[in-house]
């Protein structure tokens, strides 16, 4: 029978989906990170709709509803009217943390997440496509508000080599530290003129 530990070198698949998460929740930080500050709470055109600050809360509030069904440990909720971008990028660095608890011990586990068909990367998979939808949301709301992203940070949003090196640096996959690192929210752009 074939050794069942990997042989040194060999991919280590259990590995490369925490980085994965990692990386995607990385993203989601990186996103909110890059916003002007005028558009965090820019009513949406027309007036319908989600704030940037209830949308970055709405991803928050869903992470905590699958650590609740999950079992694991539920952050402290984010107040979408009230929250600032470090409160909010706090909030995300902790819910990312209880979320790869859960994927970790299932990876290290049966493969299941308690609550969530059919498996651990299914689970990643949805986290990745529910968060990447809102960072479209988001992304298109700053523009809409007058205060799109600056065109590097657009492209930063693709970088998976940058921000999984981020994600290495502050700790993540290999346990050397927490997976986030709270960096400091970036001064607020101005605009030429001094719009």
């Amino acid at each position: 029978m074939p050794n069942a530990s990997p042989a040194a070198g060999a991919f280590d698949a259990p590995a490369a989906v925490l980085r994965a998460f990692d990386t995607g929740g990385r993203i989601t930080r990186y996103l909110v990170e890059q916003l002007d500050d005028a558009a965090w709470r820019a009513a949406p055109p027309g007036g319908r709709g989600r704030t940037i600050a209830a949308i970055v809360a709405h991803v928050h509030a869903v992470r905590g509803m699958w650590l609740k069904a999950a079992g694991g440990d539920v952050p402290a909720p984010l107040d979408a009217a009230a929250a600032t971008r470090a409160e909010a990028l706090e909030a995300l660095g902790a819910s990312h943390a209880a979320l790869r608890a859960v994927v970790a011990a299932a990876l290290a586990g049966d493969g299941r997440v308690k609550g969530f068909k059919p498996d651990v990367v299914g689970f990643v998979g949805y986290f990745v496509a529910h968060e990447a939808h809102h960072r479209g949301q988001v992304a298109m709301l700053a523009r809409q508000v007058g205060h799109p992203l600056p065109k590097a940070a657009g492209f930063g949003l693709w970088e998976w080599g940058a921000r999984g090196t981020e994600v290495g640096r502050n700790g993540g996959p290999d346990g050397s530290g927490p997976p986030f690192v709270s960096d400091p929210v970036r001064a607020p752009r101005r605009r030429p003129g001094g719009q």
